[in-house]
């Protein structure tokens, strides 16, 4: 009798430890694309945005928040089959949306990243922390480093998401960045919101020529 409540109990935790191994892996990897982009919208241009002009097209290859202490590789990210946005396939990267304006260009430039995994926090955790007037700043392939301040950060459910606002161009050299927020929700291993950062760009400047 003894032996076999022993036995019983091994394989209760040997499946309950299956279970929890499973949930894990679906947090990781259970990763719904956001909104595609739609048809511009039209906002109010911010002052300091009025007589931008356009920098030249350029992948970004790093962002910084110095508010955060953060500094972050930035990959490429496209579309899904299904006509959403990619997300980035690991948490310590975030994703510049390459199918829309690069940082600095007029329109709206897109970074997305995680918030966190099972397996820590990630790139965007502290992301809902900013407040208007922190700077970010962008660090392009052909050297240059556009900056940019913060107008407002905003949470929605994702079912609400603002997608003409995040992705529309409307006029003036933006930057969003993106991650998830609000309640997790265990049974389909993501979170219910979306936490939104609005920039607009406030400068633009060439990295130093190397010495020969």
């Amino acid at each position: 009798m003894r032996l076999a409540r022993s036995r019983l109990w091994w394989v209760g935790s040997v499946l309950v430890l299956a279970a929890l191994v499973l949930a894990a892996v679906g947090w990781t990897h259970r990763q719904p694309g956001l909104p595609g982009p739609v048809s511009s919208a039209t906002l109010a241009v911010p002052p300091a945005a009025r007589h931008a002009v356009s920098m030249a097209r350029s992948r970004p290859v790093r962002l910084e928040v110095p508010a955060l202490a953060l500094s972050v590789d930035l990959t490429t990210l496209g579309l899904n089959p299904n006509g959403t946005v990619q997300v980035p396939t690991t948490t310590n990267v975030a994703g510049w949306y390459r199918d829309g304006p690069s940082p600095g260009q007029i329109g709206s430039a897109v970074i997305l990243g995680h918030v966190d995994s099972y397996r820590g926090i990630g790139a965007f955790f502290y992301l809902r922390t900013l407040r208007a007037g922190d700077r970010l700043q962008v660090f392009l392939a052909d050297g240059q480093h556009p900056t940019f301040r913060v107008t407002r950060v905003a949470t929605y459910v994702k079912s609400a998401f603002p997608d003409q606002a995040v992705y529309g161009s409307h006029g003036y050299s933006a930057l969003q960045l993106v991650t998830c927020g609000g309640v997790f929700d265990h049974a389909t291993g993501s979170y219910e919101s979306n936490v939104v950062v609005y920039a607009v760009r406030v400068g633009a400047y060439a990295s130093a020529p190397r010495a020969a």
